[in-house]
């Protein structure tokens, strides 16, 4: 195999290994409606499946303030986490809205305060890439090596693909978030209408059912009609007011 080939190779695997990273990190975030456990899904992920990553940190600002980290490594957590200092390749990546790259934090001279603790954990080369969620989250993903010069251009065109589709899937997780603490609140809100508040007492009796499950009851018996929900529970709450007849 000559060089040329050999590179060629290289490279297909690269892609082969980014895409199956790509794949499991959707996923694995798919059914997710937590933030921070999708960050944490997220870190542990591009860890183990990144060649040549240690560790792997992601930052996350929440209308311009520090709104959390997610460590792969729980030792690392502070070179992730804004409230130590804002001067840091994350902070970098966000304020520039570019990649940031330090193969060798043994020359580094742009972080004068988080170097040296980067260094004491054992990181000796960083790349930040800054990850756009949604009008009111930004962020970086970080991704460390044990190593000096072991982040390739491969590694910065990784970490790019990364940022770019791990925006959005966190901000598909917050959108399933928004959504189900909305659905929380209407159906707290039908729980205290009349008629419906009525119908799914009639429910709960015939079958023993929490409130919430009656309330889904409700809903199926009205998809499969074809009608509005009030409606169902106008037609059940008159059926069982009717008068028997003796």
């Amino acid at each position: 195999m000559n060089l040329e080939t050999r590179d060629l190779a290289v490279e297909r695997l690269g892609v082969l290994e980014t895409a199956a990273l790509l794949r499991e990190l959707t996923a694995g975030l798919i059914a997710v409606d937590d933030f921070d456990e999708a960050l944490d899904a997220l870190v542990r992920t591009a860890r183990d499946a990144v060649a040549g990553v240690s560790w792997c940190g992601f930052t996350a600002l929440r209308a311009g303030e520090p709104a959390g980290v997610a460590a792969s490594d729980a030792r690392l957590a502070g070179l992730d986490d804004l409230r130590h200092g804002p001067d840091s390749p994350a902070m970098d990546a966000i304020r520039r809205r570019e990649l940031v790259l330090s193969d060798r934090l043994d020359r580094e001279e742009r972080w004068p305060a988080w170097t040296p603790r980067a260094r004491e954990l054992g990181v000796q080369s960083v790349i930040s890439a800054p990850v756009d969620v949604d009008e009111q989250v930004i962020g970086s993903i970080n991704l460390y090596a044990n190593a000096a010069d072991l982040l390739t251009p491969g590694h910065q065109l990784t970490a790019m693909l990364l940022a770019e589709h791990a925006g959005l899937l966190l901000a598909a997780v917050r959108d399933r978030a928004r959504r189900a603490a909305q659905a929380g609140e209407l159906d707290a809100s039908m729980l205290g209408d009349g008629v419906i508040g009525q119908a799914i007492g009639v429910i709960m009796t015939q079958r023993g059912c929490p409130a919430e499950e009656a309330l889904d009851v409700l809903r199926s018996a009205a998809s499969a009609l074809g009608i509005p929900l009030r409606d169902v529970a106008d037609r059940l709450v008159a059926t069982v007011s009717r008068p028997r007849d003796n």
